[in-house]
């Protein structure tokens, strides 16, 4: 063989070995499985997470896989038999998960100005907590931090007993309000964001807030027991590292947008959601090892 055809053969060779090598690389890649409790279907995952997950993949080298779930207890026995890996939820949920997968902490996700009130009629006669000793009061959706748990623990720690103080309503939280405005009920839970959307839909009602409870514990990405602690510690250093880029590609979606102005944050523990479980004994649940209302 002359030195020509040498040399062309052995460039065909080493192209073929590194197209060889990429491949290789490319299946040997890791696949995150990654659920969200509060999004349901594949699509909705695709579009208020699918830059994030890009994003991720691309800092990681990690194939980030969506898995669908359709209720928070779907979610929880997927993570307990390792099914998914990664699960982002929120403060209420991450309690029941904690008591039945021993979850893993990654980090926090924050929300700004996420906190639980008590909104009334500006013009009603409700002027302050005590006013509602023998009242209606609404709550939305059954379980839920900043609409049910969160309000009850507000009016708790001003002094007003669950079920004892006032008679506690669970109904959605445009028919309450309407309610409210009827005069049927007298005063209905809800985050700040809620607010906001409420005086936007009502627009000829004036509303105000009697009770404001403390900031709510962040939402909260968790990694299955069984997660390597190589993978668990690759993930939570992105986090920390690229929290600003990852962040930028989260709050592209419209429901994703409670985290604009937030942060990954890194030192969140388990004890930081002893609040979270003083909410559930507030309304009378000591086991944390089921949702409320399933």
């Amino acid at each position: 063989m002359n030195r020509r055809r040498f040399v062309s053969a052995a460039a065909g060779a080493l192209a073929a070995t590194a197209i060889a090598l990429t491949a290789t690389a490319a299946s040997a890649a890791e696949t995150i499985r990654f659920a969200v409790t509060d999004v349901e279907g594949l699509e909705a995952l695709q579009t208020e997470f699918g830059p994030f997950r890009d994003k991720l993949s691309a800092l990681t080298g990690y194939d980030v896989e969506f898995f669908p779930v359709n209720s928070r207890t779907a979610a929880v026995e997927a993570l307990s038999s390792e099914h998914i890996d990664f699960v982002l939820t929120g403060p209420a949920e991450y309690v029941v998960f904690k008591s039945r997968t021993d979850a893993k902490v990654v980090v926090g996700w924050q929300r700004p100005d996420y906190f639980a009130q008590i909104v009334v009629m500006a013009d009603g006669p409700i002027k302050t907590v005590e006013d509602l000793r023998g009242k209606k009061v609404s709550f939305g959706s059954v379980g839920s931090t900043s609409q049910h748990l969160g309000p009850a623990q507000a009016l708790a720690d001003m002094g007003l007993v669950y079920n004892k103080d006032y008679a506690p309503q669970i109904i959605s939280r445009n028919v309450a309000v309407e309610a409210m405005i009827r005069g049927d009920l007298q005063a209905v839970g809800m985050n700040f964001g809620h607010l906001n959307i409420i005086r936007k839909a009502f627009p000829d009602h004036a509303f105000t807030v009697v009770a404001r409870g403390r900031d709510l514990p962040n939402d909260i990405l968790i990694a299955g027991k069984h997660v390597s602690a190589e993978m668990f510690d690759k993930i939570r250093t992105t986090f920390i590292e690229h929290g600003k880029d990852l962040m930028a590609q989260v709050v592209k979606g419209d429901d994703n947008k409670k985290y604009l102005g937030g942060h990954f944050l890194a030192t969140i523990e388990d004890k930081d959601y002893n609040y979270v479980r003083s909410m559930y004994s507030t309304i009378g649940v000591d086991k944390f090892n089921s949702f409320v209302g399933n």
